[in-house]
């Protein structure tokens, strides 16, 4: 099975304008994402899709491929089909790789890809939620998952709701997942599930998967172990430095 790695990333973040080209003990955000994703045993080849020069040439420079894409790209998934499309190739899957995540470990690549086999249309990874603190942060994503392991719904609230426990229960009454930000889609899935416009669900949410479930495509989970680190502000860039320091950051 040919999988493409592709790690989307734009110059124009809201939050933190540049943030791929952000130092980090001597390399850049993108250079640190590229060189993890390398790493993972499953993929046949990865590439950094942008659409800015600045990061094209940054990425040539330490040696990684990348490719220019357009700068009206609303999501990475875009941005992943749209490079996908440029690098033409019979891919079996595509897997979106967070360019904001430089601490990424491989294996929840390589874990992701362990889910993927030809009857799955997409597939991301969920991990298992053991505070009450990251079930009830509206910025954690939580899966609601059926018994084969499908996304039944994502919500930034926790579901279900607990009617007979104190919230500070749920977590030692039921299991919840909260979803790491990592996709993979079935080539011939990506060119559909970009051609859908905005849904109810994911204008109410903020989640583009919701507006795959709300067209009846099926999202497969594979559990990880491993946390993700992302970096939304220039404040979680220090964050994490500074833990990176104390030695508290695996």
């Amino acid at each position: 099975m040919k999988i493409l790695g592709v790690i989307p990333s734009r110059y124009a973040s809201s939050r933190f304008p540049g943030k791929a080209l952000a130092d980090i003990f001597g390399k850049t955000m993108v250079q640190r994402v590229y060189e993890q994703a390398k790493n993972a045993e499953s993929l046949s080849r990865v590439v950094v899709a942008t659409d800015d020069k600045r990061i094209y040439d940054k990425v040539e420079e330490f040696g990684g491929e990348c490719v220019m894409t357009k700068e009206d790209h609303k999501s990475g998934t875009d941005r992943c089909a749209e490079a996908k499309e440029i690098l033409g190739g019979e891919y079996d899957f595509v897997i979106n790789i967070q360019g904001d995540e430089p601490f990424l470990d491989p294996r929840q690549i390589d874990d992701l890809s362990k889910v993927l086999d030809k009857d799955v249309e997409l597939a991301t990874l969920v991990k298992k939620i053991t505070t009450t603190q990251t079930l009830f942060d509206p910025n954690s994503c939580k899966a609601v998952l059926n018994e084969s392991g499908e996304a039944l719904y994502f919500s930034r609230w926790p579901i279900p709701y607990m009617r007979d426990h104190g919230q500070e229960d749920w977590v030692r009454n039921h299991p919840y997942w909260e979803q790491v930000g990592i996709y993979g889609y079935r080539a011939d899935i990506l060119d559909k599930i970009t051609s859908l416009p905005v849904s109810d669900l994911e204008r109410s949410e903020s989640l583009e998967q919701l507006r795959w479930l709300e067209n009846g495509f099926r999202i497969k989970t594979g559990q990880t172990e491993f946390d993700s680190q992302c970096i939304d502000t220039p404040e979680d860039l220090e964050r994490t430095l500074k833990r990176i320091e104390r030695g508290s950051l695996g």
